[in-house]
């Protein structure tokens, strides 16, 4: 049987969830039997990953050969979900009142499980707790020259959720498909065979330079064309074994 992480209830609540079956494929209705409100499942610091989807790279062409960029990332680009952007599964997102879309960003979010600092690809999973769904909800943009923190870190700009799968329950974490689904229909389908860096590369990488520590959560990168959502529209995430992840945004 695969478990599960999750927090409940207007204060934190963890309880370790007994999935259905090893063949868990996480469909929205595996949900509907458990109750209550449901609380990001994270504690630490939420990275972004940018440009680390083949597609994306490949979107932004010889724009990265320009100023101000001048030539394509040699490392990890990174920035941070500050705490105010957390909702938990099923939440709000809020729209703010300066724009009328939003761009979904559905991620797969590494939990880390210990201290790492300068791993390498063939120990990176023993630094790894679980998995995570992301939508990192963005205002859109064009630029990555620099964190765009005005349209990444809105109150409510970072759902999370529903648990932290444990790792043990994912064969092969770099052959997983995702989907983003509005008002019930499917606007994109991706794989982590398209990332630039595998799980375990970019774990590597970043702490190279930079320490993550217990409870931190790394995404894997964002898509290219991240789907647009408005007022009212209820988004769905899904990743496979992994979970369901749904939010409105209002």
């Amino acid at each position: 049987m695969p478990y599960a992480k999750a927090v409940f209830g207007g204060a934190i609540q963890e309880s370790r969830i007994e999935l259905p079956s090893s063949n868990f494929k996480a469909t929205s209705d595996d949900h509907n039997d458990i109750e209550g409100f449901w609380n990001p499942p994270i504690t630490g610091t939420i990275y972004g990953t940018l440009l680390n989807y083949r597609g994306s790279l490949e979107d932004m062409g010889s724009a990265l050969h320009n100023d101000p960029y001048k030539s394509p990332p040699k490392a990890p680009v990174l920035y941070i979900k500050p705490r105010n952007t957390l909702v938990g599964h099923k939440g709000i997102i809020p729209i703010p009142e300066d724009t009328d879309e939003l761009a979904v960003g559905a991620s797969i979010g590494i939990v880390i499980s210990k201290k790492a600092t300068q791993i390498t690809q063939e120990n990176a999973e023993d630094y790894i707790e679980g998995y995570t769904i992301i939508n990192d909800i963005s205002i859109p943009h064009s630029s990555v020259f620099r964190p765009a923190i005005k349209e990444k870190a809105r109150n409510g700009f970072c759902p999370v959720g529903p648990w932290v799968m444990e790792k043990d329950a994912i064969d092969n974490i770099n052959d997983i498909e995702t989907k983003v689904f509005i008002n019930n229909d499917l606007k994109q389908q991706n794989t982590t065979k398209n990332l630039v860096r595998s799980v375990e590369e970019l774990l590597q990488d970043v702490t190279e330079f930079m320490t993550l520590n217990k409870g931190d959560i790394l995404m894997v990168g964002v898509s290219e064309n991240p789907p647009i959502a408005t007022k009212n529209d209820k988004v769905r995430i899904e990743v496979e074994n992994i979970g369901v992840l749904e939010n409105t945004i209002q």
